[in-house]
C-alpha cells in the first residue's frame, strides 16, 4: 500500500481532502508506463514465442497506452454491484424468456458450458459508473496479463516510483477453459482445441490468438488457430483435417452463427459433438444490445421480479437504452445530441454513431435496422504525454467476467467515438485501484 503522498510529485497547494480529487490529480500528472523489453522478449523467447514481439511491439505500437490509470477502490466496488444486479437479473427465467424470443434459433439450444470472456465496459461519469454495454468474447485479457507484467510506472522521466504486482492470470484462466470443458464432458480428457475467427492471420488481436495457443500447449493439449471454413463436420465429431476437435475457442463475431460458413461448427455444438464457449445462448443472453433496454425498463423489471434494490443498481448503473422504432423517428432526430446509436447484434464500435454526428441519410438506414439509441455517457478523460506534449484521451474501464467474477480490469484510451488502437499515446491501459483512508489515498 503506498500512500499518495509517496505517489505524487511536490506541491506548493495545500492538501486535498478528497479521495476522488486525489485520484484525478494522480490522472493528470502524466504517469508514464516504461515496457521492460528486454523483458518480455526473454519471457516470449521461453514461451517459444519470439515472433511475437515484432508483432505487438512494432505491429501494433498503439495497442498498449504508456499510461496508467488510477481508480478510486469506491468507483471500483459500485461497477462489480451493477455486474452482481445484471447477473441476477440474467439468472431470471422470465428474463431468459424475454431475450431468447427475439434471439436467433441457436440461442435456444442451452449448453453446461457458461461461456469465458464476458467484458463489461464502464464509463465514469460524474453520477458514477455507467455500464455502456456488455461483449461475450472480450478479447485482451491474455496479452494484457503478459504485458502488464513488464511495465514500470514512473512520473513523467522521474525514477521508477511505483510497479504493480507481477500477476500471472494465464492459471486462472487455463482453469477457465477446463471448467467449460468439465461442464459438458465431466472428467474426459481434454485433447484437441480450435481457436477460431475469419482468417485469424489478419486479425488484430492475432498475438493473442497465439499466446492462448502456447498456453493450452504448455498443457499437452493440441492447438489449432483456424478459419471457420476449414472445419467439417462428420461421423459425430468435428475435424480440422484429421485431428477431431473437442473444444472451440470461439472468437467469430457471427454470434448466432447464422453464415453458411459456419454450418458446421453449428451443427457440431447443436448436436453436443463439440464444446463450444462462448456459445449463441451466451451472447443472445448477455450482449445483444435490445437487452440493453429490457434491463434498464422499470416496467419489464418490475413484471419479471427483479427486488428493489437489484433494480436500483440496474436503472442508476447503465446508460438508460431503448430499442429503435421507425415510428419514433421525430422523437429520435430531435434528441439524437443526447443519444448515441448501436446496431443491436453489434460489436467492436461497428455501425455505432454519436447522435450528434448522425447525417440525415444514416439516420434513416438506422431506422430500417435493429438498432438501439442510447443515453450518451459522456467518457472521462486522461491526460497522457505524447512528443512531450498533454494530450487529453477518452477513458473507459473493461471487466473481464467469468460466471459473474471479475477475473481482470482493464481501461482503454482513445481520440474519436469510440475505441480503436489507432491513437498514438492510447489503447491498454494499466488501472491501479486507490482506497481512501481519512483523507490519505492508497494503493490497493
Amino acid at each position: 500500500m503506498i500512500p499518495f503522498s509517496a505517489l505524487s510529485p511536490p506541491s506548493t497547494t495545500t492538501s486535498i481532502s478528497s479521495c476522488e480529487q486525489n485520484v484525478q490529480q494522480l490522472n493528470s500528472h502524466c504517469y508514464k508506463v516504461v515496457l521492460n523489453k528486454a523483458g518480455l522478449l526473454r519471457e516470449l523467447e521461453q514461451k517459444d514465442a519470439i515472433n511475437l514481439y515484432p508483432m505487438i511491439v512494432e505491429d501494433r505500437p498503439h495497442l498498449f497506452a504508456e499510461s496508467i490509470v488510477f481508480v478510486t477502490e469506491n468507483g471500483i466496488k459500485k461497477q462489480l454491484d451493477i455486474i452482481a444486479a445484471i447477473e441476477r437479473t440474467i439468472a431470471l427465467p422470465a428474463y431468459q424468456e424475454s431475450v431468447l424470443a427475439y434471439g436467433p434459433d441457436s440461442a435456444k439450444f442451452k449448453p453446461q458450458a457458461s461461456g469465458v470472456f464476458f467484458g463489461y465496459d464502464f464509463h465514469l461519469s460524474d453520477e458514477g459508473p455507467k455500464l455502456i454495454e456488455i461483449n461475450s468474447n472480450a478479447g485482451g485479457a491474455l496479452i494484457n496479463s503478459l504485458i502488464f507484467r513488464h511495465q514500470t510506472v514512473c512520473y513523467d522521466s522521474a525514477k521508477p516510483e511505483l510497479s504493480a504486482p507481477a500477476v500471472h492470470l494465464e492459471p486462472l484462466f487455463f482453469e477457465m477453459f477446463l471448467d467449460e470443458w468439465r461442464a459438458e464432458r465431466g472428467q474426459q480428457r481434454l485433447c484437441a482445441i480450435a481457436i477460431v475467427d475469419d482468417n485469424p492471420t489478419s486479425q488484430y488481436m492475432l498475438p493473442e490468438f497465439i499466446l492462448f495457443k502456447k498456453l493450452f500447449e504448455e498443457h499437452d493439449i493440441h492447438t489449432v488457430i483456424c478459419d471457420p471454413s476449414e472445419l467439417v463436420f462428420h461421423d459425430q465429431a468435428l475435424w480440422h483435417g484429421t485431428q477431431r476437435i473437442d473444444l472451440v475457442y470461439n472468437r467469430l463475431t457471427d454470434f448466432g452463427l447464422q453464415a453458411t460458413e459456419n454450418k458446421p461448427l453449428l451443427e457440431a455444438y447443436l448436436t453436443k459433438s463439440v464444446v463450444l464457449t462462448p456459445h449463441p445462448r451466451a451472447h443472445a443472453l448477455y450482449a445483444d444490445k435490445r437487452n440493453l433496454a429490457l434491463l434498464t425498463d422499470e416496467t419489464f423489471l418490475l413484471n419479471i421480479g427483479v427486488d428493489e434494490n437489484t433494480k436500483a443498481l440496474l436503472l442508476n448503473g447503465i446508460a438508460h437504452t431503448t430499442s429503435i422504432n421507425p415510428n419514433d423517428e421525430k422523437m429520435l432526430w430531435n434528441s439524437r445530441k443526447h443519444l448515441f446509436f448501436k446496431p443491436a447484434k453489434g460489436y467492436g464500435s461497428k455501425a455505432a454513431y454519436r447522435g450528434d454526428k448522425l447525417t440525415r441519410r444514416v439516420f434513416s438506414e438506422i431506422l430500417q435496422h435493429d438498432y438501439v439509441a442510447q443515453t450518451l455517457i459522456q467518457p472521462s478523460e486522461h491526460q497522457v504525454k505524447v512528443d512531450n506534449k498533454i494530450m487529453a484521451l477518452k477513458l473507459d474501464l473493461r471487466h473481464y467476467v467469468y460466471k459473474a467474477h471479475t477475473q481482470l480490469i482493464s481501461a482503454r484510451l482513445y481520440q474519436g467515438q469510440t475505441t480503436n488502437f489507432r491513437t498514438p499515446g492510447g489503447g491498454f491501459a494499466q488501472v491501479m485501484v486507490m482506497a481512501c483512508h481519512n483523507d490519505e489515498t492508497t494503493l490497493v
